[in-house]
């Protein structure tokens, strides 16, 4: 399938269709992306929302980092109602060409690099994964429930649910604060 194969080459199928099909991406997000009928789809998520407020933000900067433009983006967070809990947001930029998206090296080194101590990627891409460990970064593979372990894993640990995170790293929470959700 050409969207799977444009994700697995280039990290983000859009990528693919600009490459060689010569798609707008402004266009393709406007029509594709943002014209998506979210609003019933994605809801708050209270648990999600609890594990984020848990995380403390003396130690951890929470960033949101996405392949998609910003609109799409924003959009996500906010139909989650987690958008005020995030610092700022990286995301794939489709004004500019070409554009550049995760796992390429360009979009971590010109935003994360110097900025903090240590670099934490939770992610559901293996692709994205794998690249941020090779680059030194801690990195959690998120599985869906649905999805097979892969045969080599593609980062230091793999989980099922984000609330994981709490116990893979435990000196980035808050001690005073309970999580016993299911995400």
């Amino acid at each position: 399938m050409l969207h799977q194969k444009y994700y697995q080459d280039y990290g983000l199928a859009i990528s693919g269709l600009v490459m060689h099909h010569k798609v707008d991406p402004l266009e393709y997000n406007r029509e594709v992306d943002d014209a998506l009928p979210l609003d019933g789809l994605i809801t708050p998520n209270p648990e999600l929302r609890q594990l984020l407020e848990a995380i403390d933000t003396s130690k951890v900067k929470l960033w949101l980092f996405t392949n998609a433009h910003i609109t799409h983006g924003q959009r996500v967070v906010r139909l989650l109602e987690i958008d005020d809990l995030f610092e700022g947001i990286t995301f794939c930029d489709y004004r500019k060409m070409p554009f550049i998206c995760k796992p390429h090296r360009e979009i971590t080194d010109d935003f994360f690099i110097g900025k903090s101590l240590v670099d934490i990627l939770a992610d559901d891409s293996y692709l994205n994964c794998r690249h941020a460990q090779a680059r030194g970064w801690i990195t959690a593979h998120l599985l869906e429930s649905d999805i097979p372990e892969p045969e080599e894993k593609a980062a230091q640990y793999q989980i099922r649910d984000l609330k994981s995170l709490r116990s893979i790293f435990p000196q980035f929470f808050k001690t005073s604060i309970a999580i016993d959700v299911e995400l």
